[in-house]
């Protein structure tokens, strides 16, 4: 009888929770998530950025989804984060570069409005540390709906985009590409947009997909834009219902595929706890699926810091 009862118990409370108001869940969890980001140290060392030889190109890893280009003699940053929280959510490894210690930045490109990739603090610190270095900020590419939150930092000049559209700016051209996500800061402010760029110079060719889940537009970027380096994400995928909106390592490498591109670089693992998969397993399930398909060689894992150059 006792069993029975506890069984029943049991079976009322989980009804009960999933009758729960959507805004309590994920209140929920992202306590959830905020207890266990501050229960492991804080792991990695920041370096100094490594310059690249004129012609070649650099990609940088920061962390999450932060990168730093060395693209046709322009530095570019994408998605920067150098914050070791996000209001509450502590970051598990150290960002690989910090702002201080990097080149004067031309431009910066964000993909969408989410603090884990709008980070208001790291701007600021680019905008200062450029002005000291060149006398003068750099210029900042947005998506349509997101330049009033950084239109008072100090920017030289905010551009902004929508899908497909170009920027010609720094002597780059910009590409801003579809994704499968969303863009809102706070929960209410849809109208914001989002996406990913290509960055073309005259012979090299990046593209950063943001936040995104696999979608049928990862052939057609491919075909119109033929990026040589792919920068995809491959964490926060589980429970299943995140992949709405984030893809998981195998998708990530069916979206490299589809766009032809010739190395893929992973991103959005390792730095903050967004998923409830253990933080080692993307990389493990990324390493495997390449392996299966024999393209372990196109595929270039980066520890923070580190700068893979290529011809």
């Amino acid at each position: 009888m006792m069993v029975q009862a506890r069984q029943a118990a049991t079976a009322t409370v989980n009804r009960l929770w999933r009758k729960r108001p959507f805004p309590i869940t994920k209140m929920s969890q992202l306590i959830q998530l905020v207890r266990e980001s501050h229960e492991a140290p804080l792991l990695g060392e920041s370096r100094p950025a490594e310059i690249v030889s004129p012609g070649q190109l650099g990609i940088t890893f920061i962390g999450h989804s932060s990168f730093f280009l060395q693209i046709g003699g322009r530095n570019i940053l994408i998605d920067p984060v150098f914050a070791t929280r996000l209001i509450v959510l502590r970051r598990q490894r150290r960002p690989g570069l910090l702002a201080e210690q990097m080149p004067p930045i031309d431009l910066v490109l964000i993909t969408h409005a989410h603090m884990d990739h709008l980070n208001l603090p790291s701007l600021r610190r680019i905008v200062r540390a450029t002005r000291r270095q060149r006398g003068r900020g750099p210029e900042i590419l947005v998506p349509h709906g997101v330049e009033d939150l950084v239109s008072p930092l100090g920017f030289r000049r905010v551009h902004t985009a929508k899908w497909w559209q170009q920027v010609e700016t720094v002597g780059l051209r910009v590409t801003m590409t579809p994704c499968r996500h969303w863009g809102a800061r706070m929960f209410r402010d849809i109208h914001r947009g989002y996406g990913g760029y290509v960055i073309d110079s005259s012979d090299q060719s990046v593209y950063h997909s943001g936040d995104t889940a696999y979608f049928e537009g990862f052939f057609e970027i491919g075909q119109r834009l033929s990026p040589d380096v792919a920068l995809l994400p491959i964490g926060a995928y589980f429970p299943d219902t995140y992949r709405t909106v984030h893809t998981s390592p195998e998708e990530a490498v069916r979206g490299f595929l589809e766009l032809g591109a010739r190395w893929m670089v992973p991103m959005h693992y390792g730095t903050f706890r967004l998923g409830r998969e253990p933080m080692e397993e993307p990389l493990q399930r990324l390493r495997a699926e390449a392996e299966r398909l024999g393209i372990s060689s196109q595929i270039k894992i980066l520890e923070e810091g580190q700068t893979l150059k290529l011809n």
